[in-house]
């Protein structure tokens, strides 16, 4: 099972390896990180989606706590979450083709932010599992290249990992 973690930290030389070799010593898998500064310039947001049973993910976040530089730590709840991913993906796109392409990114309420004679780039900023969907849509055109985030994710309504 995939869980998010998020985390604040401070945001200085060193953190990111630090916690990147915590992961690595401990043999835990990270599916995704994705680490941003908060509005305060001192504090980093690291959001990571890791694989573990209930157990494992317990480790993660108390092996995260015992950090020096580690401020807060939460595992966040898919439904109590809001949850994001950006993705960039470049499609064959025969001119034949071109106009399926384009009503499925039309669709998906996803951009075209390039094309080519061969190809087309298409941007989407939605939840995980949307994204996963437009490359489930896309790959009979023939994917050429792929570059996607790792998932950014705040806790809804009120409360939170961290703010004001």
């Amino acid at each position: 099972m995939k869980e998010i973690i998020s985390a604040l930290v401070e945001n200085k030389a060193g953190v990111l390896s630090r916690m990147a070799g915590l992961f690595a010593r401990r043999g835990f898998n990270i599916a995704s990180l994705a680490v941003g500064e908060t509005d305060d310039p001192t504090v980093s947001r690291m959001t990571i989606v890791a694989e573990g049973d209930e157990r494992t993910i317990e480790q993660i976040e108390k092996q995260l706590n015992k950090q020096i530089d580690v401020i807060k730590v939460r595992v966040l709840e898919h439904d109590a979450s809001t949850r994001r991913e950006l993705i960039l993906i470049k499609i064959n796109a025969a001119q034949q083709t071109r106009g399926e392409i384009i009503d499925i990114a039309a669709i998906m309420d996803a951009k075209i932010v390039d094309l080519s004679r061969t190809t087309l780039t298409i941007e989407l900023c939605d939840r995980p599992e949307r994204v996963d969907l437009l490359i489930d849509m896309v790959t009979p055109y023939g994917i050429v290249e792929i570059a996607r985030t790792g998932m950014i994710a705040l806790q809804k309504g009120v409360g939170g990992i961290g703010g004001r």
